[in-house]
């Protein structure tokens, strides 16, 4: 995964009315912690940021008043309704840092013909890895797979470099048959009352 790249500045005023202030001139109020070192509060154009992180896990490298720093977008919070960003946490990380992170799954592939049912029961998988080298997805196929097969944490082909720090019996997929619910033919009674129904608005 290569680093975006932003411009960001200090900022300098805070609470509710100064991140709406921030909001309405297009910038993003974000923090850049970590590594022992001082929080720094700083503003994120919005458009350029909100591209920037469509991907989990994104990796930035903003510069703020020259000075360059790489960090990953660990906490992003967006409106309930209108799904801006309005805030996000940045956290510092170095070119060869293993760092912790959830990684999302993506299935691919078709079920053996007569299975057409699967349950995801993990979106995501704790993995550790490089902090400028993490993989956007864990692809997880489920090609010719046939009913009452699972798919479990340890069977995840995962990339180069990338260990797995979730329970390895964790379940991924459940591949089963679709269930039919049977809803009985209606009783005669069922059919009268619904005759009676549309005769009385008629």
């Amino acid at each position: 995964m290569s680093e975006q790249k932003l411009a960001g500045t200090v900022r300098t005023e805070f609470g509710k009315g100064a991140a709406r202030k921030a909001r309405v001139a297009n910038m993003i109020p974000a923090v850049i912690y970590g590594h022992g070192e001082d929080v720094m509060h700083i503003l994120l154009p919005a458009k350029a940021t909100t591209l920037a992180v469509r991907t989990a896990n994104a990796l930035l490298e903003i510069d703020v008043d020259g000075e360059s720093h790489l960090a990953l977008a660990k906490d992003i919070q967006r409106d309930p309704i209108k799904q801006i960003i309005e805030h996000i946490d940045l956290l510092t990380v170095r070119k060869g840092e293993k760092v912790e992170v959830e990684v999302n799954v993506h299935v691919e592939g078709e079920l053996a013909p007569g299975t057409d049912v699967y349950n995801q029961e993990a979106n995501t998988v704790l993995v550790s890895a490089d902090a400028t080298n993490l993989p956007e997805t864990i692809v997880v196929s489920i090609e010719g797979r046939v009913a009452g097969e699972h798919i479990y944490a340890k069977d995840l082909e995962l990339p180069a470099g990338v260990e797995l720090l979730l329970d390895p019996e964790t379940m991924v997929i459940n591949i089963s048959e679709a269930t039919v619910q049977d809803l009985g033919a209606p009783s005669d009674e069922q059919i009268a009352d619904a005759a009676a129904e549309v005769g009385a608005e008629a």
